[in-house]
C-alpha cells in the first residue's frame, strides 16, 4: 500500500511543476508584453531544469518567449551580439523540437527571426570592419555563417576578416573549412543602378535585375564575372602554415587543392608562389610554364606572373609580363601602374651615387652624367603613368606620381594642367 502512496505523490510533484512550469512561461511573456525582456529571461531560467521533461509544446513556446526575450534586448542594443546569438540558440532549439514532435506552430516565426539574426550579424560586422574591430567582425561573419550553413560566403568573408585582424590562429581553422568544402566562390553578379538612390544595387538573377530595370527603377544593367577566390583561400592558407614553420603542409594544401581542380590556374600561381619563397626556382620555373601553358592570352594570369617576378626582384621578367598583359588587354589599368613603379625603382641608385659626389670636376661631369639618366628614367615612365591617368583619373597615387615626375623634368604647363584636375 506505501508504494502506491509513493507513486501518487510522485505524480502530484509532477503535474504541481508542470503547473508551476506553464504559469512561469504565462508570466515571462506578460514581462516580454510590457517591455521588460530581462524579466522574462529571469523567469524563465527559473524553469530551465524542467523544461526538459515538458511537453513538445511546452518546450517549443519556452524556447520561442526566450528567443523573443534575448532578440528584444539585441534590438535595444543590449549586449547586442552576445544576446542575438543567444535568440538564435534559442531559435533553433525551437526549431528543433517542432521537428521532432511533427507539430509546427512557432517554426515559421523562429526562422524568420533567425534570418532577421543572421542580417543584422552581416551588418554588425562591416560596421565592425569600417571601425578596424576585424576580429570582432570575423566572429560575428563566423556566427552568421553557422546559423545559414548554405550561405557560404559568409565563411569566406569571416576568415578574410581575421586575416585583416592578423588573428592567423582563428582564420586556419575557418580556411580549413573552406578548403574542405571546395569552396569557389566563382559566379555570375548581376546589378543595376538605383535611379532613386544612384546606388548599384546587386540581384539574384538576370531575370530579376531585367525586371527592375523594365518597371523603371533601376538603369544601366551590369553583368560581370566573379573569379574563383581558390588561390586567394589556399595562399593565405598556406602563408599561415608556413608562419607557424609548418611549409610541407602547405606545400601539400595547395597540391591536395590542385587534384580537386586540375584547371584553376590560381592554384599553380599560388604554388608557383610558395616555391619561389621558399628558393626552389627551379620548381617555380616550373609551374610558371604550366602556368602559361593552360592560358597563354589570359591576361590576369600574365599580370600576377609580373607580380610574383617584381617581388622575387627578377624586374626583367616582371616587365615582359606587364607589357604582355598590356598587350593582351591595352585597358589593363594596374599593369600601367605596376610597370610605372617598377621603372621608377631605377631611381633610386642614381639617387644614392649623386648623393655621394664631391665638388670636383670630375665628380660634377658624373652628377650630370647622373642627371641625364635620372631625367630619362622619368621620361620613360610618363607614357604609361599617363595611360594609367587616363584609365582611373580619380586614383590619387597616380596623380601625385605624374605631378612629381612633371616636376622633376620642369615640365611647368603639364604640371599645371595636372594640379587643376586634382582635389
Amino acid at each position: 500500500m506505501k508504494s502506491k502512496y509513493v507513486i501518487l505523490a510522485s505524480a502530484l510533484l509532477i503535474s504541481v511543476a508542470t503547473f508551476a512550469q506553464k504559469d512561469q512561461i504565462k508570466n515571462a511573456e506578460k514581462a516580454l508584453k510590457s517591455g521588460d525582456a530581462q524579466g522574462a529571461i529571469t523567469i524563465l531560467k527559473d524553469a530551465e531544469n524542467l523544461v526538459v521533461n515538458a511537453k513538445d509544446v511546452e518546450q517549443a513556446q519556452y524556447y520561442s518567449v526566450q528567443g523573443n526575450a534575448y532578440l528584444d534586448l539585441a534590438n535595444k542594443k543590449v549586449d547586442e551580439s552576445k544576446n542575438l546569438l543567444l535568440a538564435a540558440e534559442s531559435y533553433k532549439k525551437l526549431i528543433d523540437v517542432e521537428k521532432a514532435s511533427g507539430k509546427v506552430k512557432y517554426s515559421t516565426q523562429a526562422a524568420a527571426s533567425i534570418t532577421d539574426i543572421k542580417g543584422k550579424l552581416i551588418n554588425s560586422a562591416i560596421a565592425d570592419s569600417q571601425a578596424n574591430k576585424h576580429s570582432e567582425g570575423a566572429k560575428k561573419l563566423y556566427e552568421a555563417y553557422l546559423l545559414d550553413k548554405k550561405d557560404t560566403i559568409n565563411l569566406y568573408y569571416a576568415a578574410s576578416t581575421a586575416v585583416n585582424a592578423q588573428d592567423y590562429d582563428t582564420a586556419l581553422p575557418m580556411y580549413d573549412e573552406l578548403k574542405k568544402i571546395n569552396y569557389s566562390g566563382k559566379g555570375t553578379s548581376y546589378t543595376a543602378v538605383n535611379k532613386a538612390s544612384g546606388n548599384e544595387d546587386g540581384f539574384n538573377t538576370a531575370k530579376e535585375r531585367d525586371l527592375a530595370v523594365k518597371i523603371g527603377t533601376h538603369e544601366k544593367p551590369k553583368t560581370e564575372a566573379i573569379p574563383s577566390k581558390r588561390g586567394e583561400i589556399y595562399k593565405n592558407l598556406a602563408l599561415i602554415l608556413v608562419q607557424k614553420g609548418r611549409t610541407e603542409d602547405a606545400k601539400q594544401a595547395i597540391a591536395d587543392a590542385r587534384k580537386t581542380n586540375p584547371d584553376d590556374t590560381s592554384l599553380i600561381l599560388t604554388e608557383a608562389n610558395l616555391y619561389l619563397d621558399s628558393k626552389d626556382f627551379v620548381t617555380y620555373k616550373k609551374l610558371v610554364g604550366e602556368a602559361l601553358q593552360k592560358d597563354p592570352n589570359n591576361a590576369d594570369l600574365i599580370f600576377n606572373l609580373g607580380v610574383i617576378s617584381a617581388s622575387a626582384k627578377n624586374n626583367e621578367d616582371a616587365e615582359k609580363y606587364y607589357l604582355k598583359a598590356i598587350e593582351i588587354n591595352p585597358n589593363y589599368t594596374n599593369a600601367y601602374l605596376n610597370l610605372s613603379a617598377l621603372k621608377l625603382e631605377a631611381e633610386k641608385p642614381i639617387i644614392d651615387e649623386m648623393n655621394k659626389l664631391g665638388t670636383s670636376d670630375k665628380d660634377t661631369k658624373r652628377y650630370e652624367v647622373l642627371k641625364k639618366q635620372r631625367e630619362n628614367v622619368f621620361k620613360g615612365v610618363i607614357p604609361y603613368l599617363k595611360k594609367a591617368h587616363e584609365l582611373d583619373p580619380k586614383n590619387d597615387d597616380v596623380s601625385k606620381t605624374l605631378l612629381g615626375v612633371y616636376k622633376a623634368l620642369e615640365m611647368t604647363a603639364e604640371a599645371k594642367a595636372l594640379k587643376a584636375t586634382m582635389n
